[in-house]
């Protein structure tokens, strides 16, 4: 097959074909080394490849189209010689086993048409009779076709007549049932036709005498609920009827709506004398068995009632009754706007109660059963009686409600009328209404909590606790009582209405037949409305405002100065104990309410933070850089091998005066240790009086963290603001080890005179035998600041924190001092001798070595005073904690105070 480009005029030997054929043959070869090297052998290393024969098996000579290339490319390993000659030999083959297969089936193939000869008359012999079988096949055919159209038509219209009859028996059946409740409900029948009247004639007699004979037995409730029985079962026929499209049911259907309005007017007019009767005791005269069963009569016919509205779905029906006949009466008498100044006095039971009969009478259901929703107690708000000794305690009578601690609170009072107006009159029924809904199930039909007031009246079972209790009791507390309750501008009469109500409103969740009933109350809208009514950030703002007024007024003064009457605590300003009294009033139970804790919990740390500034602004002025730390590293250098005082002192870090401080800076340096020692005492108390707070009382008011991306939990932000306020302890320490320091330093510029005394009675001076009086002197400020050996001192309350700390870091820099004022002792003893050794060189006297011996003995007095000394000042130090042993610097000392004094 020649390519387009083999045309091409300008390329007649086809160069371009021939390079492109090359080219593929050689990818294709790389192609197949590549397959065929597997196991890392080389070119030369690989097999021969297998020569394989042409024959029927090969799939290009068995392609429908053949493929030249791909022909061609499969015996590449084949010369065109030996390929014309292989294929020469493939068609010879070929040709061998046509000829073949002719010789053997030619005999067949002649005998064919011989074998087929008169073959026509016979078969058209045997045609003849076949077209007679068809038509008759053809008319059998549709013969049953016919037939069983006929019997398909017939089961048509006789399945047609069963359901028009089974639609008719339904229709009968919904009209008997029709006749049948009107006859219940005495309901006066349609005027109907003679027929229908003697049908019904019998019926109605038979009903009339049975409806008759419960009315007189006083089984209204029970005749009632078998009348909305059989009106469900009416419900269910006319459901099956409408799909019927009938007329009849059209027609019918003003005669249900009046069964259906007869029912639930009787139903509730029965429901609420019942009610009435039971909130209203009407049996309260009488003995107290006659009551009983009377009581329980009523009990029993709510029961039916309650079972009827639940079968009927009139769940909002019953509530209505409830709430016109019992609840509305009693809040419109009860909450009004002078109900909290009017004498309240309390609603006793109209059942005996009689302690002895009270325990002769049956007990309720629901009295040794433990309450269905959980009570926590409001920790600010006391109570008079424990709930749950009264529901678990074996043995105990009727669990009654949570009454509130009335005493001097005409609220609490008023809410107390209400506990016991719920708990008598309405606690039972809702328990009933409960194990209603419980047993037929629709309970469970709902699925979930509904919060909008339109799906709300849709829901399914009954919600005494929250449309009938609390819709009435909320409405009115906000309409009647709103402008007295929910206040905000006396902050101290608001937050006990709140905790007034809050605990109110536990106790009656815990008198709620389930936590159903208590998540629906939290749910309806007057509820929420009740909640949204409470200012409660108002009333954080007064508070606040209350408290940082009071907090600023003490933060006015900006001095550091110890309190005229002695705070409480361990407070030493009465700005500190202000502080404290700012954060301990925002947790305290006359201001703190749970639902602000956040915000109590933020103006803590912001009063921390003002602590903090106040500290700043009040201190004195820190000195940039320490005088004894700048003496200190100047000894270094002069105490190093090969130093010298000259050299150091001309370093760039200046050396202190060395001249004993005046009155002046020594009274200013005892008001500085005042101060400081103040602020770290107040830093200290405030540290461990809020940590004390927080795991006492905050840790457990704050709620847990829902948001769980916070990083900073509640107690490592206070232990940050804590840190933040103690780290001006390190620079207030410094301050006061700078001055302790310095005073120490002091008391060792008498050692200067030391060889001129011994040197002016070297006759009369015995070998030393005590320490200096100096030495005593050197610790003294420490031990009068931490009043050690006196009665008071500015740093007394930091004695058992500070002592051992402030004691080490002034020991190392009076050891430095004393290290250099000997350096620089041994320095002008070693330019005396010279000096002396030069005028001994010039002037040869005679006496000149009594003198020698003299000054030697002056020396080792000397070097004996000063072991005394640094042996007398190791051991003051360690009664002060200094571990001495521990300190290169203090054996550095021993060693050079038991030197000779000279080099010989």
């Amino acid at each position: 097959m020649r390519s387009p480009e083999a045309d091409d005029p300008g390329d007649p030997l086809e160069l371009e074909r021939l390079a492109e054929e090359l080219a593929t043959r050689e990818l294709n070869s790389r192609a197949l080394d590549h397959d065929t090297n597997i196991d890392g052998l080389t070119k030369a290393e690989r097999d021969l490849p297998v020569y394989v024969p042409l024959s029927h098996d090969n799939s290009n000579l068995s392609a429908e189209t053949f493929n030249v290339e791909e022909f061609l490319l499969s015996r590449a390993y084949t010369s065109l010689p030996d390929l014309r000659s292989e294929l020469r030999d493939y068609l010879a083959k070929l040709k061998e086993e046509l000829v073949k297969l002719i010789n053997d089936d030619y005999e067949a193939f002649i005998s064919l048409s011989t074998d087929l000869k008169d073959e026509g008359a016979r078969l058209d012999m045997m045609k003849a009779p076949l077209d007679g079988l068809k038509s008759e096949v053809l008319g059998a055919r549709q013969t049953l076709q016919n037939i069983q159209a006929a019997i398909q038509e017939k089961l048509i219209k006789r399945k047609a007549l069963r359901e028009d009859k089974a639609f008719l028996h339904l229709l009968l059946k919904i009209s008997e049932l029709i006749t049948r409740l009107e006859l219940l409900l005495l309901i006066a029948a349609p005027p109907e036709d003679d027929t229908t009247s003697s049908n019904v004639g019998t019926m109605g007699l038979s009903l009339h005498d049975d409806a008759a004979e419960d009315r007189t037995e006083g089984n209204r409730a029970k005749h009632l609920a078998r009348v909305a029985a059989e009106y469900t079962q009416l419900l269910y026929h006319v459901s099956r009827a409408r799909t019927g499209g009938s007329a009849f049911i059209d027609e019918s259907q003003w005669r249900i709506d009046r069964i259906r309005s007869t029912l639930s007017s009787d139903l509730d007019h029965l429901f609420a004398s019942t009610v009435t009767a039971l909130s209203s005791g009407k049996g309260q005269g009488k003995d107290s068995k006659t009551a009983e069963a009377e009581r329980s009569k009523w009990i029993a016919d709510v029961t039916e009632c309650l079972k009827t509205y639940d079968m009927l779905g009139l769940w909002r029906d019953a509530e209505d009754v409830l709430r016109k006949e019992v609840v509305r009466d009693f809040v419109k008498n009860t909450i009004h706007p002078g109900a909290l100044t009017a004498p309240h006095s309390p609603i006793l039971p109209h059942t005996p109660f009689n302690p002895t009969a009270r325990a002769r009478s049956p007990q309720p259901l629901t009295a040794s059963l433990p309450p269905h929703t959980p009570y926590t107690p409001f920790t600010a708000f006391a109570s008079k009686q424990n709930p749950f000794d009264l529901s678990l305690a074996a043995g105990a009578a009727a669990a009654s409600a949570h009454i509130l601690d009335d005493r001097d609170d005409p609220l609490a009072a008023l809410y107390n009328n209400v506990l016991r107006f719920v708990e008598r009159d309405l606690k039972r029924i809702m328990e009933i209404a409960e194990k209603v809904c419980v047993k037929s199930g629709s309970r469970s039909s709902e699925g979930r909590l509904v919060t909008d007031a339109k799906r709300q009246q849709d829901a399914h079972g009954f919600e005494i606790m929250a449309n009938v209790i609390w819709a009435e009791l909320g409405r009115a507390m906000m309409d009647e009582l709103g402008n007295v309750i929910f206040a905000a501008g006396k902050p101290d009469d608001f937050r006990k209405h709140y905790e007034t109500t809050q605990a109110f409103i536990r106790s009656v969740e815990f008198l709620a037949p389930s936590v159903h009933s208590v998540e629906a109350m939290r749910a309806h809208p007057v509820f929420v409305a009740f909640e949204r009514r409470w200012q409660l950030p108002v009333y954080f703002q007064l508070r606040w405002k209350e408290i940082v007024m009071r907090l600023e007024g003490s933060l006015a003064v900006t001095r550091l100065e110890r309190a005229v009457s002695k705070p409480a605590e361990a407070f030493v300003t009465s700005q500190a104990a202000a502080i404290w009294e700012a954060i301990n009033a925002c947790w305290s139970a006359e201001v703190f309410i749970p639902e602000l804790s956040h915000r109590f919990w933020k103006f803590t740390l912001q009063i921390l933070s003002r602590y903090k500034t106040w500290l700043e602004s009040s201190l004195p002025v820190f000195q940039p850089s320490s005088q004894v730390a700048a003496a200190v590293a100047a000894e270094k250098l002069a105490a190093a091998p090969g130093g010298s005082p000259v050299s150091a002192s001309r370093s760039g870090t200046p050396l202190p005066s060395l001249e004993m401080a005046s009155a002046e800076s020594t009274a200013a340096d005892e008001a500085s240790l005042q101060r400081f020692s103040i602020a770290i005492i107040d830093i200290k108390a405030v540290e461990s009086h809020v940590m004390k707070l927080w795991r006492e009382e905050i840790s457990m008011m704050l709620p847990e963290l829902s948001d769980r991306s916070i990083d900073v939990s509640p107690e490592d932000a206070l232990k940050r603001s804590i840190s933040s306020l103690t780290s001006l302890i390190p620079p207030l320490s410094s301050q006061i080890i700078a001055i302790l320091a310095r005073r120490a330093c002091d008391a060792l510029l008498s050692m200067r005179s030391i060889p001129s005394q011994f040197r002016a009675m070297s006759s009369s001076r015995r070998m030393p035998t005590e320490p200096s009086y100096f030495i005593s002197l050197i610790f003294r400020p420490i031990k009068n600041f931490f009043a050690i050996d006196n009665a008071e001192g500015p740093g007394a309350p930091l004695r058992g924190n500070f002592l051992q700390a402030y004691a080490e870091e002034v020991f190392e820099i009076v050891v430095q001092r004393y290290i250099y004022y000997l350096s620089a002792m041994k320095k002008t003893e070693e330019s005396l001798r010279k000096l002396k050794k030069g005028k001994k060189s010039a002037f040869s006297l005679f006496g000149s070595s009594a003198k020698e011996d003299d000054g030697r003995a002056d020396e080792e007095k000397i070097r004996a005073q000063m072991m005394l000394d640094v042996e007398a000042f190791g051991k003051d130090a360690e009664s002060l904690g200094v571990a001495t042993s521990q300190s290169g610097s203090f054996k550095s000392l021993r060693d050079m105070a038991s030197a000779s004094l000279s080099d010989e």
